[in-house]
């Protein structure tokens, strides 16, 4: 990535200056209240600085300012820790009745129990609901009674490379006394399958919220890039699009896709994210993967004839196969290549 800090142009000054207003903002910015009904739904009045591709002076600074001010205001009381075991993350509530939005590795799995820490430090019990392993999508439920503040879902497909984001969640884990941490900051690609911006995260930002300056969410963290400033976040639109699978406490390892899953060809295998490529983590049991001699660190390279390089185009090309299609499937096994035929399976009910 350029580093346009390193240059002496007044935007990159300016620029520079933005974002340690941003990350200066969660010092300065106390646990809020929590919100009335459907407030964090509002749209603020957008100023003209937002939309410049850098600010021009100190109006312009003192305008994103006072809009992410705004945004936080709002949103803030929606941002939750996430608590499971000895596992720290956040999420965030996006309906009055307590779903949660975060991560698929917070979530692990559904039907589990989690603790959910509010901004001002009460705790209440929640639930762990369905799991997209493929793009690391997953969802909570609060299931104490309550109506709690809410943000709504953002249009994540409408992002362009530049847009100014801010990303909230609770790095290290809850720390009481300590506000979601604010970090501003733009853009830098975007597809059906993932947001990359660069927002600074570490670990226990995982589920957190990123925001447009409308205050909408258009994505939750996943994954933190190579330099920290290089991070992958889960599009909106993908919970949007699966949501009934999500509610339903499904897990699978596909796109983005809301299909049947009777319809859609079963592997069987999890995928490592955190790697680079299509690494298999572990093959289950009586699986296609398994029946055609698949192994833990197999990295796919090709399936059904298309070259793979990410876990997310496995998942893609997943989606696109019927149980009983035969297929083949090219992995790198150490310093080998091999070629393996395998029929895909149905997925269980």
């Amino acid at each position: 990535m350029t580093r346009t800090q390193r240059t002496h142009s007044p935007q990159a000054y300016c620029f520079r200056s933005v974002v340690w207003l941003g990350m200066l903002l969660a010092a300065a910015f106390p646990a809020a209240a929590p919100a009335q009904e459907g407030q964090a739904s509002k749209t603020p009045v957008r100023a003209a600085a937002l939309d410049k591709p850098a600010p021009e002076g100190l109006e312009d600074l003192l305008a994103i300012q006072q809009q992410v001010r705004r945004v936080l205001a709002r949103v803030v009381p929606c941002i939750v820790g996430v608590q499971l075991g000895a596992a720290q993350g956040s999420g965030v509530i996006i309906s009055e009745d307590g779903y949660v939005m975060t991560a698929g590795h917070v979530a692990v799995q559904p039907d589990r129990d989690v603790v959910l820490v509010l901004p001002d430090g009460r705790k209440v019990k929640g639930r762990t609901l369905g799991v997209n392993r493929g793009i690391d999508s997953g969802l909570i439920k609060i299931t104490e009674a309550g109506t709690w503040p809410f943000v709504e879902m953002g249009d994540s497909a409408k992002l362009h490379k530049g847009q100014w984001c801010i990303a909230l969640g609770h790095p290290g884990g809850y720390r009481p006394g300590r506000s979601p941490v604010v970090r501003l900051g733009r853009v830098l690609a975007r597809s059906d399958l993932l947001i990359q911006t660069d927002c600074t995260l570490v670990g226990g930002d995982s589920g957190g919220p990123l925001f447009d300056l409308d205050g909408k969410v258009i994505g939750i963290h996943s994954r933190i890039g190579g330099p920290i400033t290089a991070n992958i976040h889960v599009p909106a639109d993908t919970y949007r699009e699966t949501w009934t699978r999500l509610v339903k406490s499904e897990v699978w390892d596909g796109d983005s896709g809301d299909r049947d899953t009777a319809e859609v060809g079963y592997l069987g295998v999890e995928l490592d994210t955190e790697a680079g490529g299509c690494k298999i983590a572990r093959v289950l049991r009586d699986s296609p993967a398994e029946k055609a001699g698949l192994k833990p660190n197999d990295v796919v390279t090709r399936f059904a004839s298309r070259k793979i390089a990410s876990f997310k185009d496995l998942g893609v090309l997943l989606r696109n196969q019927k149980p009983g299609a035969e297929v083949v499937v090219e992995v790198i096994r150490g310093e080998k290549v091999l070629t393996l035929r395998l029929v895909l399976g149905k997925r269980k009910a």
